[in-house]
This record gives C-alpha cells, structure tokens and sequence, in this order.
C-alpha cells in the first residue's frame, strides 16, 4: 500500500486538509481538488488507486462524478462521502459504481480501515495480473457453465461476452463462483468480500448485489444470485447451463 496514489475530492478546503492529516499514518500519496471537474482533469494524468468522493460538491455533484470515473475507470476504487442522513445518497451511490461510502462525521480510524480495505483489493487486483509471469497460480480461471471469471486478467465472461464489472462486484462474483449453492448472509458477505465487520453496512451488499445481477441477467429470465429468504444468497449453477 506503500505510496499508493489517493485523491481526495472535497470542496471544503479545511476538511481537505483535515482528511490528508487524517490519513498521514497510511504512508500514501494525496492529492486533493476542490471540484469534480478538477477532479476529472487529475484522472486523466494520475494513476489513482482510490478517491474519496464528497457528494455535495459544486456543479457536477459527486454522483455524477462517481458515475464518470466508474464508466471509463472501473478498477478505480470510490468511497462516498455521505450525511449521516441521507439513505438515499448512498444507495444510488452504489447504484452507480462506488465501492463504499462513510457517513459524516467519521473517525479518522474508521476511515483508514475503509481506505486499507478498498487499497487491499486492488493491490490483489494487481497481484493477480502480474503473478503468473513470476509463478504458477492454483487458480487461474472458474467456469461454471456459460460464466467464466478469469483471475490473471481480471475479466469475466458470459456466453462468450466481456462483462464489465467493478473489482468489488468482480471480488462478489468470484467469491460465490467458488462456493456455488452455498448460502451466504449478508454479514458473511460484508466479512469475506469487504473484509470488514459492520451491520450496519448491509445496504453495501444489497446495492452491489442488485447492480451484479443486472450484469448478470441482462438477457436471461431466472436468476443467477437467488436470494434465499430469511438468510441470505446464493449462486445457482444450474442457471448458467440454460
């Protein structure tokens, strides 16, 4: 994680300069702009692994930006910055491709553990890509009747055809890939997937849930992610051979 590159996106300058303190125990690279459009200009030039996205910014919002970076920049990592109050925030942030999100006001390790834990799957990202020229992987791909998710190029397929996911809706998919039929709670889920343990952060499950099968099922009748009431989800394998 070591000088890994972190945008901060926050119109507040204080509260920027508050996060950067913040975040000085991470060892890592920041840069911080005050617009989305600022924003926009720094992607294009920096490799970022991460950005924390304020929503209320000035002109474009940060939904409108978090759907830009997500649709030309999909390995990038997005937590929202959210108010306490506002459900629906998150829920369309998610909606829209981000990858967390933190409600105000937040504790500093609260936010680090978020950052560690999102910067975490994409240096595994990064790992999986460049692993098989040094050594033989165990496993380098999952095929479960038309779906194939394949781990050294971070790529999954359906029917034959790309699908482009997040690295948390990849990291989601992979996961029950490998446990095919099993039932999993969406605590389990947040522990396994996220890597972090919080109820009440079970709207991040649902939302990234909602939005896979929409990939998943674009042109299929049956769901492939069943929702097994009072419990949780699971992969059917079964519907992937029709």
């Amino acid at each position: 994680m070591q000088h890994e590159k972190v945008l901060i996106v926050e119109d507040d300058k204080a509260i920027g300069q508050l996060i950067i303190t913040q975040l000085e125990p991470l060892n890592l690279h920041i840069d911080h702009v005050e617009s989305a459009e600022l924003a926009l200009k720094k992607i294009t030039k920096h490799s970022y692994g991460l950005i924390l996205l304020d929503i209320n910014l000035p002109h474009m919002d940060g939904l409108s930006l978090c759907r830009k970076i997500k649709e030309h920049y999909p390995t990038i990592a997005v937590i929202l910055v959210t108010s306490l109050n506002s459900d629906m925030d998150k829920v369309i942030g998610l909606e829209m491709g981000a990858d967390d999100y933190i409600c105000k006001p937040f504790f500093s390790r609260e936010l680090q553990a978020r950052i560690k834990t999102q910067l975490r799957h994409r240096a595994q990202l990064l790992a999986a890509n460049f692993k098989e020229t040094e050594t033989p992987t165990t496993e380098h791909a999952i095929q479960l009747g038309s779906l194939q998710i394949e781990f050294t190029s971070h790529q999954v397929y359906l029917a034959n055809k790309a699908l482009n996911l997040t690295a948390t809706e990849f990291d989601l998919l992979a996961y029950f890939a490998r446990h095919p039929n099993h039932v999993f709670s969406r605590q389990q889920l947040l522990d396994r997937v996220w890597g972090y343990q919080h109820s009440g952060y079970e709207h991040t499950v649902n939302s990234h849930i909602n939005r896979l099968r929409a990939k998943l099922e674009l042109d299929h009748q049956a769901p492939f992610i069943e929702t097994v009431w009072g419990v949780g989800y699971k992969l059917n394998p079964s519907q992937l051979n029709n």
